[in-house]
């Protein structure tokens, strides 16, 4: 196995590295979410980890890990009585952002099952995780029903699969750790919720700090034997470490207080549900573990509160992350003890409290493996720059968008193939069973009486007279599935002087912000394209991230001509090179208009129609957002519909309580009916 970079000579990152060794005493605070930008070293600390890890008993020959001390008396290999032991050291399983269902929990030969009624299972990567640490790197971008197989096995602490009637359950306790980009699209809020602590990084704005990252990479890359036998002593005492304080663990004493305070935060903060306190008071006391306390301190829960609730704070994705630390501490200062005095001393670098000893007791890094004081915290992100094309002549400053809403369905027609979502209908691994295919590759989805009815016609010819069916590798079907595909959702949005007038510009904006919150929802990619005086431009390219949409969308002005030509020609080139990027990922094109087209030729309503007929002729899914208001209205957004081979909807019809929507459907319905009579 290649050399590891060691943990103790990460470079900063103090809250990171805190709550990589907090789940390494104490597992039962339920992993690390790693949030942070590329190249920020995350992937670096989390296989670091592992190494720090104490090796770990386990029966001879079982390959699901059980302790020889309390064997699984379920375990597939087992019943393990009086079996030798064994000891290796802690794995750390790597779980790639396209592994199968099967990769993951396991699988069964169902061919076996079938003809022979033996239980043939294939572990998978959660029983190889047991008793060690399942890494999931990218994990925003894990399908969602993995996403739920993976964090259901990390509460229940098993992993079950049962297919066909027969069924397996094996144990599967891990540290589960996930890093994600979240420019690249967001979990789920019941997803972050499932994580213990999060962390967010970022790479330091110290030029020392950053030389010093540099000095130890480049050392790290010439020669990886010596420059982790440089910081071999400092390993060994940070794994000496962790095992001292998971021994002192169950003397931890988490007092009414102490509980009290966890209570009385998460109350302040406005938390769902009643996982975030269990998280906390787990944190908490590992945190007096860590520290070689057998007392939970306020210190202890405040530093808990910042790693355990500002993932749980996000109601939707353009919610900012993050705790307000004032209102942390008045709420734990109203709530303290009577018998914990007000002032608490400054920890030196061996207490390993929270804020001492480079981080919550983290052994502090230097320039060298004497750990000399250097780290720093990373300045704040620089705020983010003007929207492009900002100080034009006739420009309007930006307005704020009106409160989001729920909206209609809008969907793609027809059957795809694409990615699982929740927009358009597609065949998936999961849904409805339409169907049966024989299997390409292996069988993951047995079609039992497609199968039945491929093998019940050569029993005679395979010498079978009475009951009972002899079933072979070719009689095996696959089922064909239906269920619903994430589509790639590209706004094109006009910033014309036309729609800042009447102060349109904000309910267009909420209108925006309110697709971007289904798109959201449904799992979809989405991207961004504005046009306005002389020409159009891409915002944002596609992205899975729509809060970077929103905050692009917040940053919109408006003024000047409207070049819908040059808008529709934009989002052409931006679906044809997306097209090459993900041919299975159909796309939406939602046009936010009044339709008129004052700017981009000679003939602006002209070019508009000819650009439009381009996205018909790809068979490219178009709905026009009618932003026209008034009394008198000319109709343009639907024409521009008619030449796109879309829909029309006006802003209240988009709405999915709109009444003019509801009277419109029930029409429809009710000319339907008449037809078929």
């Amino acid at each position: 196995m290649s050399t590891r970079y060691p943990f103790t000579a990460v470079v900063g990152m103090d809250d990171l590295r805190l709550a990589l060794l907090l789940n390494a005493v104490s597992p039962a605070v339920g992993g690390v979410l790693v949030r942070g930008e590329k190249g920020t070293a995350k992937s670096t600390a989390v296989r670091a980890l592992a190494d720090l890890l104490p090796e770990v008993p386990v029966v001879a020959g079982c390959r699901f890990s059980c302790d020889p001390a309390s064997p699984d008396p379920g375990c597939p290999d087992g019943p393990h009585e009086a079996a030798s032991a064994a000891a290796r050291p802690a794995r750390m399983v790597e779980l790639p952002v396209g592994a199968s269902e099967d990769r993951l929990v396991g699988a069964l030969d169902i061919e076996k099952a079938l003809a022979d009624g033996v239980k043939a299972f294939e572990p998978g990567l959660l029983a190889d995780a047991h008793r060690g640490i399942l890494y999931v790197d990218e994990v925003n971008l894990l399908h969602d029903h993995l996403i739920d197989l993976l964090l259901d096995a990390a509460a229940m602490g098993s992993s079950y699969v049962e297919r066909e009637g027969v069924s397996v359950r094996h144990a599967a306790r891990f540290l589960l750790v996930g890093t994600m980009n979240p420019e690249e699209g967001e979990l789920r809020p019941q997803l972050l919720d499932r994580f213990g602590l999060t962390v967010e990084v970022a790479a330091s704005r110290e030029p020392e700090q950053r030389v010093e990252v540099v000095r130890r990479r480049l050392a790290y890359d010439d020669d990886p034997a010596a420059f982790a036998a440089r910081w071999a002593g400092e390993e060994s005492a940070l794994r000496d470490r962790i095992v001292a304080a998971r021994a002192l663990l169950p003397n931890v004493t988490l007092g009414d207080p102490a509980l009290l305070q966890i209570a009385a935060t998460c109350a302040a903060f406005e938390v769902d549900g009643m996982r975030a306190d269990i998280v906390m008071a787990r944190t908490a006391t590992a945190l007096a573990a860590w520290a070689g306390r057998t007392d939970v301190t306020s210190d202890d829960v405040r530093q808990a509160a910042l790693l355990a609730l500002p993932h749980r704070r996000r109601r939707n994705p353009f919610d900012a992350p993050g705790l307000d630390e004032d209102r942390l501490d008045e709420t734990l200062e109203q709530f303290k003890g009577e018998d914990e005095p007000d002032d608490d001393p400054d920890p030196g670098p061996g207490d390993g409290g929270p804020g001492g000893g480079g981080g919550g007791g983290v052994p502090p890094q230097g320039d060298g493996p004497d750990g000399s004081a250097e780290s720093a915290e990373a300045d704040e992100s620089p705020a983010p720059s003007p929207a492009p094309g900002a100080g034009g002549a006739g420009e309007r400053a930006a307005v704020k968008a009106a409160e989001p809403f729920r909206t209609k369905m809008l969907s793609v027609p027809g059957l795809g193939e694409g990615a699982a979502g929740r927009r358009s209908r597609a065949r998936t691994e999961h849904g409805r069973t339409t169907g049966a295919v024989r299997p390409r590759g292996s069988l993951t989805k047995l079609h039992l009486t497609a199968t039945v009815r491929a093998a019940a016609p050569h029993q005679k010819a395979r010498g079978r007279s009475g009951p009972g069916l002899v079933v072979r590798r070719d009689d095996l079907r696959q089922a064909t599935r239906e269920g619903r595909e994430g589509n790639l959702v590209l706004f094109a949005v006009d910033a014309s002087g036309s729609m800042a007038a009447r102060q349109r510009m904000s309910a267009v904006k909420g209108a925006v912000l309110s697709l971007l919150l289904d798109a959201y929802q449904r799992r979809d990619k989405v991207g961004l394209v504005t046009f306005r005086g002389r020409d159009a431009e891409v915002a944002l390219p596609p992205t899975s991230s729509v809060d970077a949409a929103a905050a692009r969308l917040e940053q919109l002005p408006t003024g000047g001509r409207t070049p819908l030509s040059a808008g529709l020609l934009k989002a052409h080139d931006v679906l044809r090179v997306e097209r090459l990027r993900d041919p299975s990922r159909r796309p939406l094109l939602v046009v936010v208009t009044d339709g008129r087209a004052t700017g981009g030729g000679a003939d602006p309503v002209a070019l508009a129609a000819r650009a439009a007929r381009l996205h018909a002729a790809d068979g490219t899914a178009a709905v026009v957002v009618d932003c026209e208001t008034g009394p008198v209205r000319l109709g343009l957004a639907g024409d521009l519909a008619r030449e796109l081979g879309g829909t029309a909807v006006t802003l209240d019809e988009l709405r999915a309580d709109s009444i003019a929507g509801l009277v419109r459907d029930v029409q429809a319905a009710g000319q339907s009916t008449r037809r078929a009579a």
